[in-house]
């Protein structure tokens, strides 16, 4: 029973006793188990990783009534490997005057800013690589390294096209970074604490139902930093070949494919540990550590399919009303609604639990009505200027 709830524990201990047999020093069995830790957890999520290339491809087929991967291996499963083996023995060039270090450079760093953002996720109650206390700040700094790769790509490539990608995608990318950090604030208001685990397990309640408005804007941003559809103007094929990552090719292009596929899942699981309780789910994670895993990973999978489901049925939107749309409207709506939640928080602090929860979802329910109500109201104002503009110009 104590395996279950516990196995990476008595794993280690079990190595350590091993590795002492061998007349290995305490400390350099220590680091050793260490380093067999962080492989095993990065040779995990690079399966995952393979998972979501042929999960990726079966919902956008059904999704444009096609069939999707079906030929290598049983329901396609085995296309993944396939697509891999082709990477790799594809000539892999290097443009004409670029900067050799920062081009080879760049696609590592997107991949490596998305399995350092891991070292902080609880898998379990008893499974955390860190527990830091300032967890919701290293994400953001970790983060940051994925929009450093991406001008690092653009930049180092020598070509206008890439640099223009690079430019378009980190301007959105740095614009909808401060509405989601924003509402990473919020769990910290329930929670008390920037620990990742700490907000896990503060959930009684899931934070959901105390701010679902944020939990919608929190998405929103997430994809929009994601650069996926509608928000991938950085790689609009139609203007700007493919984006940043047109110079590469091989390997290199895929550990960016990669890198992009588990970002996806990564904001899921974040999505899932700060309002959706992470790991937690009707006491199924005192059981079995192997279960709490479960239930997390289940929860990411649901994050990950709605960022899918909105890639594939909404269309692109222009850059400039996509700026438009984050600097007049979500970043406004989400300082409103940290300042309302801090508020209520400390007003409703003493109260029961119904009240508290019930107080925090109508406050929520009143800021996105006035956001919306207000949102109406600007765009009526916009489009009696524009007919005003136009009916002027038919007369003239």
């Amino acid at each position: 029973m104590d395996f279950l709830k516990d196995p990476l524990q008595i794993a280690a201990n079990w190595l350590f006793g091993i590795l002492a047999g061998w007349g290995v020093a305490d400390l350099w069995a220590q680091v050793l188990i260490g380093f067999l830790g962080i492989f095993l957890l990065i040779a995990l999520l690079m399966v995952v990783d393979i998972l979501l290339v042929w999960v990726e491809r079966k919902v956008v087929s059904r999704f444009q009534s096609r069939i999707g991967p079906n030929r290598v291996g049983p329901f396609g499963l085995i296309q993944p490997f396939a697509d891999i083996i082709k990477l790799l023995i594809k000539e892999d060039t290097t443009p004409e005057g670029a900067d050799r270090a920062l081009y080879n450079l760049a696609p590592v760093l997107s991949m490596m800013s998305v399995l350092i953002l891991w070292a902080v996720v609880p898998l379990a109650p008893t499974i955390l690589g860190v527990d830091l206390n300032i967890g919701v700040l290293y994400i953001i700094g970790a983060g940051a390294i994925g929009t450093l790769s991406i001008i690092m790509a653009g930049w180092s490539s020598n070509n206008k096209y890439s640099l223009l990608g690079a430019f378009r995608e980190v301007a959105v990318m740095l614009s909808f970074e401060i509405p989601m950090l924003t509402m990473m604030l919020i769990p910290t208001i329930f929670a008390g604490s920037m620990g990742i685990a700490a907000i896990t397990q503060a959930q009684d309640v899931w934070f959901f139902f105390l701010a679902p408005l944020a939990v919608i804007i929190f998405l929103i941003a997430a994809i929009a930093e994601l650069g996926r559809a509608p928000f991938d103007m950085g790689e609009a094929e139609s203007e700007l070949i493919s984006g940043y990552n047109i110079e590469y090719s091989g390997m290199k292009f895929g550990m960016f494919y990669a890198g992009e596929l588990l970002h996806a899942f990564t904001f899921g699981s974040f999505w899932a540990i700060l309002f959706f309780g992470g790991y937690r789910f009707f006491g199924l994670e005192k059981v079995s550590a192997f279960l709490a895993i479960a239930v997390l990973l289940f929860k990411a999978f649901i994050g990950y399919w709605i960022i899918m489901w909105v890639k594939y049925t909404l269309l692109r939107i222009r850059i400039d009303h996509m700026l438009i749309f984050n600097w007049k409207f979500l970043t406004p709506v989400a300082f409103t609604l940290l300042m309302v939640t801090a508020f209520m928080n400390a007003l409703l602090a003493a109260s029961p639990t119904w009240l508290y929860v019930g107080g925090m979802f109508l406050s929520n329910v009143l800021v996105a009505w006035i956001s919306l109500e207000l949102a109406r109201f600007a765009a009526h104002k916009e489009r009696e200027k524009t007919e005003n503009t136009l009916t002027a110009d038919a007369r003239r």
